[in-house]
């Protein structure tokens, strides 16, 4: 059972950090390769930079809750989660349209992603 997770290619958990320039200031951020590499696809799906996709994500999440997370590399590991999730429900892509969550979870709709 656990050969399909062990055999992974080592490269995918290495940690890569990144430098992004948020609003002027730089700032590092270490993930997983393979976890960078969900991000690129996010963001080529939205015709951004990766760069450009975890700014808008810190936009929006500053304007959704006003501050950001302690950790904000956890959120985007998070962010990356739930994408592939929407994606395996899906079939091979993220939904069409993102269903609106149900009232009084206290999960605010992710705007990032486009519908299709």
């Amino acid at each position: 059972m656990c050969g399909i997770y062990i055999n992974a290619d080592p490269i995918l958990y290495e940690s890569r950090t990144r430098s992004l320039r948020i609003h002027g200031v730089i700032t590092t951020v270490r993930l997983e390769n393979l976890f960078w590499d969900v991000l690129h696809e996010i963001a080529a799906r939205e015709n951004m930079t990766t760069s450009q996709f975890a700014v808008q994500l810190y936009d929006e999440l500053i304007a959704l809750r006003g501050e950001l997370p302690t950790n904000f590399a956890s959120f985007l590991r998070v962010c990356c989660l739930r994408y592939l999730s929407m994606r395996t429900e899906k079939g091979a892509d993220v939904p069409d349209t993102i269903p609106e969550p149900a009232a009084g979870s206290g999960e605010a709709r992710p705007r990032m992603l486009k519908t299709v």
